[in-house]
C-alpha cells in the first residue's frame, strides 16, 4: 500500500496512506499528540515503579519509543519495551521523515537510529536503562503473557479504517495482558471504543485531548 510523507501543523513528519486518507500521527501535530497522549497521560503516571513494562500497539515510525526513552532517562526509569507492527516502515521513509531534527542531542540521534536499526523478535538493549523487543505479527495474532504489562500504548489506525482493531475481543485479550492498576491510553475518543473498554472491565476517563483533538481516552485495569 502506498505511503507518503507529510508535514502536520506542529512542523514534524509522519506517514500518509492515501488510499485510507489516514495519518500514522495527528495532522495537528505528530509530535504534540505523541507527547500528550502517550507521555503525559501515559509513561508519567508510571514512573515511581522500578522497571515499567511498556507495549506499543502500532509501533509505526518509531516516534513514541524515542519519546519514552528520553522521558525515561529524564525520570531515572528503567523501562522494557515491546514494539508491535505487522508492516514495518524502511530505512528510506525513517530517514524522510527527519526526526533527527525534533531530538535535543547526538546520543538520542544514535538511539533513534539503533531502534530501527536492531533486529526484530529479540530483546535489545537501546540504553542502560532501556530495552526494546520489535515484534513483527498481528495485534489478531499475537499472543501475550497474562498480567504482563504496565502500561499500553493503544497507537493502532483508527476505527474507520481498521475496526478489528477496537473489537471487545480485542480490548478482552489487552486487559488480560495488563497487571493489575494498568493503563491503556489512545488518542482515540469514539463513544462505541470507551463501551467496549467498559465492557471488557476497564475503568474509563476521557481526557482532553492533543491540540486539534477535543478528547482522548485513559483506562485503567481496577
Amino acid at each position: 500500500m502506498e505511503r507518503t510523507i507529510i508535514t502536520t501543523a506542529d512542523g514534524s513528519k509522519t506517514i500518509h496512506i492515501p488510499a485510507w486518507n489516514e495519518n500514522y500521527h495527528s495532522s495537528h501535530g505528530a509530535l504534540q499528540e505523541a507527547k500528550h497522549v502517550f507521555l503525559t497521560h501515559g509513561l508519567a503516571q508510571k514512573i515511581n515503579q522500578p522497571t515499567i513494562q511498556i507495549l506499543e500497539i502500532g509501533f509505526g515510525t518509531g516516534l513514541n519509543t524515542i519519546l519514552s526513552l528520553e522521558f525515561g532517562k529524564q525520570t531515572k526509569s528503567k523501562i522494557q519495551y515491546h514494539g508491535l507492527e505487522a508492516y514495518p516502515i524502511s530505512e528510506e521513509e525513517m530517514i524522510e521523515l527527519e526526526y533527527e531534527k525534533l531530538l535535543p542531542n547526538k546520543d538520542l540521534i544514535s538511539q533513534y537510529h539503533k531502534i530501527h536499526s536492531t533486529p526484530w523478535e529479540v530483546e535489545n538493549e537501546i540504553s542502560p536503562q532501556f530495552s526494546l523487543t520489535k515484534i513483527q505479527n498481528t495485534l489478531q495474532q499475537q499472543i501475550f503473557s497474562p498480567s504482563y504489562y504496565d502500561l499500553i500504548y493503544f497507537d493502532a489506525f483508527g476505527p474507520r479504517v481498521q475496526e478489528d482493531m477496537w473489537t471487545q475481543e480485542i480490548f478482552q485479550k489487552i486487559y488480560n495482558s495488563l497487571k493489575k492498576s494498568g493503563i491503556l491510553v489512545t488518542y482515540c475518543a469514539k463513544g462505541q471504543v470507551k463501551r467496549d473498554l467498559k465492557t471488557v472491565g476497564f475503568e474509563v476517563e476521557p481526557l482532553p485531548g492533543p491540540p486539534g483533538k477535543r478528547e482522548m481516552t485513559r483506562a485503567l485495569k481496577k
